[in-house]
């Protein structure tokens, strides 16, 4: 064998493993070269200058960064308590108890996802402005956990599926009512699913931008809509500062992700 043919699966490995860096760090990148960018005209390759002008523009009061920040991470705080006090029931019911259409349940959460965000924002809009949601951070709220309760039903019922029944079993032979067995063994026992569960639904409310658009303009006011009302008016250092703050949360709260849902959560997920 030559050391060509050798060499040859191993190129075209690093090529491959080259360009799927590319595809997934090229845009993080040119965020990044446009948040720093003073000037930058076509046809130049990067910027002529650097600087922090555009940040002091961001964080200033008249930026209204910091407030619309605050905004959608209060948003995402109250998506992901209204989520969660619908999965941790449905969770434990669908996941513990031997219900009927159990599949049919499931499936009735995954029906958001289903379907074209775009008429269900326009319908839903309209009966909001009917009864008075529109423009408010409660109309919002139910427009992102429309989506988040797919993911806290689905992921808590996995987590309530993967425990042991023998320990319950052991805690109900010792004298523990159901509700001691539930606060003390099952709940505990499902915590990562159930965190991960609501850090997954916070990081989708976060990045929410076609419910809020449609149910909060102008009222309510989140990073997503700042961002896109910036890239429109082609401030694109402003759009690009904007889209790193929302990915901070998103690639911290993805690696304590990967802690909590082990292997035997996920492989419960729709069963």
């Amino acid at each position: 064998m030559t050391i060509a043919s050798r060499l040859g699966p191993n190129v075209l490995r690093a090529l491959l493993l080259a360009l799927f860096a590319f595809v997934i760090f090229g845009p993080l990148l040119n965020l990044v070269l446009w948040a720093f960018a003073e000037r930058w005209y076509f046809p130049s390759k990067l910027p002529s200058q650097y600087g922090f002008t555009f940040w002091e523009r961001v964080f200033a009061p008249r930026g209204n960064a910091i407030a619309s920040l605050g905004t959608s991470v209060w948003i995402a705080l109250l998506t992901v308590a209204f989520s969660l006090a619908v999965a941790i029931p449905a969770g434990y019911a669908l996941g513990r108890l031997k219900l009927p259409w159990r599949g049919l349940i499931l499936l009735a959460f995954l029906l958001p996802q289903a379907v074209p965000n775009l008429p269900v924002y326009v319908n839903i809009a309209q009966v909001f402005y009917q009864i008075g949601l529109a423009g408010t951070i409660t109309g919002v709220v139910l427009v992102h956990a429309s989506h988040g309760l797919v993911l806290a039903v689905w992921i808590a019922s996995a987590a309530f599926a993967s425990i042991d029944g023998s320990l319950e079993e052991a805690a109900r032979n010792i004298g523990a009512s159901p509700w001691t067995c539930f606060r003390t063994v099952t709940l505990p026992l499902a915590a990562p699913g159930l965190m991960a569960s609501a850090i997954f639904v916070f990081l989708e409310s976060l990045d929410e931008f076609t419910g809020t658009y449609f149910v909060g303009v102008p009222d309510v006011t989140t990073l997503p809509l700042l961002m896109f009302n910036a890239s429109m008016g082609g401030n694109y250092q402003i759009a690009s500062i904007t889209a790193l703050l929302l990915l901070v949360p998103s690639i911290g709260f993805m690696l304590v992700v990967e802690r909590f849902l082990k292997a035997d959560v996920l492989a419960m997920v729709g069963r």
